[in-house]
């Protein structure tokens, strides 16, 4: 059976659809978050609840290639720390899911994305004025860092610090479970983790090799709920056949990209894009 004839899709849609799909490899690979552009264009074409069923296998093929392209730059105490609180997460956005309806997930989702957006910023903003005042005074490191802004391959987390305090755990909680639950609901938590790991000062190795495990982990982690709640079936895995061979070259353009965006244009893009899908989650 022709898989547009089963959807019900026009070829246009199918096209949004493809477009998104090269995306959702493109987000894996360079800017993580950009992928909620793809979860907007996905809830438009197909019903809502379906939609997500059909995503998640394509950001796991997503998951692999940044993986395979990023795995020597991952930081494992933080995913550690994460993990727990995710887990729970999932299973909260689980029951969520089997009460309430389209219009409530999307609109918590956006207005959740939008603040974490706002306190990312304003937590970035004010950690950058004591760095500002220091380099007016000299106060350089020994190893020139302030002048090129590299705070190493993994910025602050590379050494466990910022996840070893309690303040680092809280944190880290507060979004492990908010990530978890807009994961499950919605596959949104690629923006409440590229948060996490931006006001934590990841540059964009260490963000891409850790988010690449991290999604990997729990997007696999959460098939077998939503094939329980009927999100995954026959159907949704021929419409992901048909859209897979997208994902593959939007993540090879986005490894090439990537060594072509300076961080802070890396940051901005991936608070931008969040910025973006959470106002689409709202107006939608």
């Amino acid at each position: 059976m022709n898989m547009m004839t089963l959807w019900h899709i026009p070829g246009w849609e199918f096209a949004a659809l493809a477009l998104a799909a090269l995306l959702v490899g493109f987000s894996k690979t360079a800017v993580s978050g950009a992928n909620t552009v793809s979860l907007a264009v996905f809830a438009a074409v197909l019903p809502a609840r379906a939609s997500t069923g059909v995503l998640l296998p394509l950001l796991i093929a997503g998951d692999i290639l940044a993986v395979l392209t990023y795995r020597r730059h991952a930081h494992w105490p933080t995913l550690w720390r994460l993990f727990p609180a995710v887990g729970v997460g999932v299973v909260a956005g689980t029951l969520f899911l089997v009460r309430a309806g389209d219009g409530i997930v999307r609109t918590s989702i956006g207005a959740i994305l939008l603040l974490m957006t706002g306190i990312t910023l304003w937590r970035r903003r004010a950690a950058a004025r004591p760095e500002t005042e220091g380099a007016a005074d000299g106060e350089t490191g020994t190893d020139g860092s302030a002048a090129d802004g590299e705070a190493g391959t993994h910025g602050p987390e590379a050494n466990g610090s910022a996840v070893t305090t309690r303040a680092g755990r809280t944190t880290a909680g507060a979004y492990g479970v908010l990530g978890g639950f807009t994961t499950m609901v919605a596959n949104a938590g690629g923006p409440v983790m590229s948060m996490y790991l931006l006001s934590a000062g990841f540059r964009k190795l260490g963000f891409l090799g850790t988010s690449a495990f991290f999604f990997l982990i729990v997007n696999v982690s959460k098939v077998p709920f939503s094939a329980a709640l009927g999100l995954i079936d026959g159907r949704s895995l021929l419409l992901d056949a048909a859209l897979l061979v997208f994902v593959v070259p939007g993540a090879f353009i986005g490894k090439w990209a990537v060594n072509r965006i300076n961080q802070q244009l890396f940051d901005r893009l991936v608070v931008a894009a969040t910025v973006v899908g959470a106002l689409e989650l709202l107006l939608s």
